[in-house]
């Protein structure tokens, strides 16, 4: 069976449904799901995640007294694993 044959033998089914409405079909509720079902676990995931952050702040301390805290000098400068004091 030819291309050409197939489609005239559809034409007069297509004239049988309403110009004027349109439908997504099947094709539309399996991509609709399919999006929906992604969305679900999106925000289930984001869920998940947001519930290990820690939103509470620490205390603040109060400074410390003079003299107690290292500072860097001119001949010992500070390096990335010493505490400045801070």
């Amino acid at each position: 069976m030819y291309a050409t044959q197939a489609l005239t033998q559809v034409v007069p089914l297509a004239q049988d449904l309403d110009q004027n409405k349109v439908t997504p079909g099947v094709l539309g509720f399996i991509v609709f799901a399919v999006m929906a079902g992604g969305v679900w676990l999106l925000m289930k995931s984001m869920n998940r995640h947001m519930n290990m952050v820690n939103f509470e702040e620490p205390a603040q301390q109060s400074q410390p007294a003079a003299g107690t805290a290292r500072t860097a000098t001119p001949a010992e400068p500070a390096t990335a694993s010493e505490p400045r004091g801070e």
